[in-house]
């Protein structure tokens, strides 16, 4: 982050006093900070404390005469390297959403050729709101990245989805995003021929089961056999099918991710757990299987722990496990009408995941690359090739939350064009 040029756009609310400190935070790590304070904005903080800690003039106006003798605010949106919005009220993202420029951060934000990462914030019914969601769904399809909101106490005395994430939280966000060698812009995160499809797309009313991370199979009470799993992809699903309106029951492995606010999580150990709460998770209209199921166990693990002797290594004899995929995609009733497994593969990628989608079953299969060469393990960015039939269609590499995002979205269009059939 060290030098990177960060315009920060403070909305109009009270959690704007939360942006002091991660403007502190973010000039700490050596970041350069200019900051644009909206008419609400400064309601809440003042010019002086923003000059202060960023070091920078505050940007008001965008009829300042002598910022826009240089058009000030196209050289605000060119010269930064990310934009971010902390707090986004419900007034800017309808803005943003609907192409608006009538003061110096819409316009900032309209000229921007920068990723844009925002921090709603407001009160929980205007976030849930059918005009805030469209707005939403509109802003993730345009590639605007979120941070939040979290769930809590807010200012006005409710209790719900809408809180500003924790500075420090933004922090990371903006970290990831910085620390990619390439951030595609929203062009790259349009759907194929999305431009051509009517009618906003959304998973309101929909329940979306996400399995997550990997699977822990006992040896003993102290080891078990894993794998490098970090559960990034599956959670980052799980908050995007969130934020376009689904109720997301999201089955996680063991981890050290945050559980997602608005989510119904359950945390499991083993393959045998994760099948079990996936099937009591249905009825469930999409179903994407993004964990990394152990698909072998040990036929009886010890109760105890196996002590290291001088004799030979004891042998440990495998049984294979429920396949989770292959049972939520079997014909029936209970039957997600959309089913989404994920093929990590070290080789002939296209062609082994061509074989997982025929003998699981399921509609779709996102195969990735997860050799040493990749290294998509545990990390912040995937390229993954979307396999739909006899479609390839293989996409840039992304952050994970984009390919979530575009994922969702994909799953969104394809939900509606089945209600269309129906119809």
């Amino acid at each position: 982050m060290h030098d990177k040029s960060i315009l920060l756009i403070i909305g109009g609310g009270i959690a704007a006093y939360k942006s002091l400190e991660l403007i502190r935070l973010l000039k700490k790590c050596g970041a350069i900070v200019r900051v644009i304070l909206t008419k609400g904005g400064a309601e809440f903080v003042t010019p002086l404390s923003v000059s202060t800690l960023a070091g920078e003039k505050t940007f008001t106006d965008l009829f300042d005469l002598d910022d826009e003798a240089k058009i000030g605010h196209i050289k605000l949106a060119r010269d930064a390297d990310l934009i971010v919005v902390a707090p986004a009220t419900a007034d800017l993202m309808a803005k943003m959403a609907n192409g608006l420029a009538n003061d110096l951060a819409t316009t900032c934000l309209l000229a921007a050729n920068s990723p844009i990462l925002i921090a709603p914030a407001m009160n929980p019914f205007m976030y849930e709101a059918m005009a805030t969601k469209r707005n939403r769904t509109r802003l993730i399809e345009d590639g605007v990245h979120f941070a939040g909101p979290a769930s809590g106490d807010m200012a006005c005395g409710e209790d719900g989805e809408g809180r500003m994430l924790e500075p420090v939280l933004i922090l990371d966000k903006i970290d990831a995003l910085l620390n990619q060698k390439k951030i595609e812009g929203p062009k790259d995160l349009l759907l194929p021929g999305r431009s051509e499809r009517s009618g906003e797309l959304s998973l309101e009313g929909r329940h979306v089961l996400v399995t997550a991370g990997p699977t822990h199979e006992p040896i003993d009470p102290v080891r078990y056999i894993a794998n490098h799993s970090s559960g990034k992809q599956g959670y980052a699903i799980a908050i995007a099918a969130r934020d376009l309106g689904a109720s997301v029951a999201l089955i996680s492995g063991p981890t050290s991710l945050p559980v997602p606010d608005g989510v119904q999580m359950v945390r499991v150990e083993t393959a045998e757990q994760m099948l079990a709460a996936a099937q009591k998770s249905l009825p469930a209209d999409v179903a994407v299987c993004a964990a990394a199921v152990g698909d072998w166990r040990v036929a009886q693990n010890a109760v105890q722990k196996i002590k290291k002797t001088s004799s030979k290594p004891p042998v440990l004899g495998l049984v294979e496990n429920t396949d989770i995929l292959k049972t939520l995609s079997r014909k029936g009733p209970s039957r997600p009408q959309l089913v989404i497994g994920f093929a990590a593969e070290t080789q002939d990628l296209v062609e082994n995941a061509r074989k997982k989608l025929k003998a699981k079953g399921c509609d779709w299969i996102v195969a990735n690359d997860v050799s040493a060469a990749a290294g998509t393990f545990g990390g912040n960015r995937n390229q993954v090739t979307l396999i739909i039939d006899n479609q390839v269609d293989k996409w840039p590499s992304l952050d994970k939350q984009q390919v979530a995002e575009r994922l969702m979205l994909e799953a969104a269009d394809r939900l509606a064009n089945i209600k269309k059939a129906a119809e």
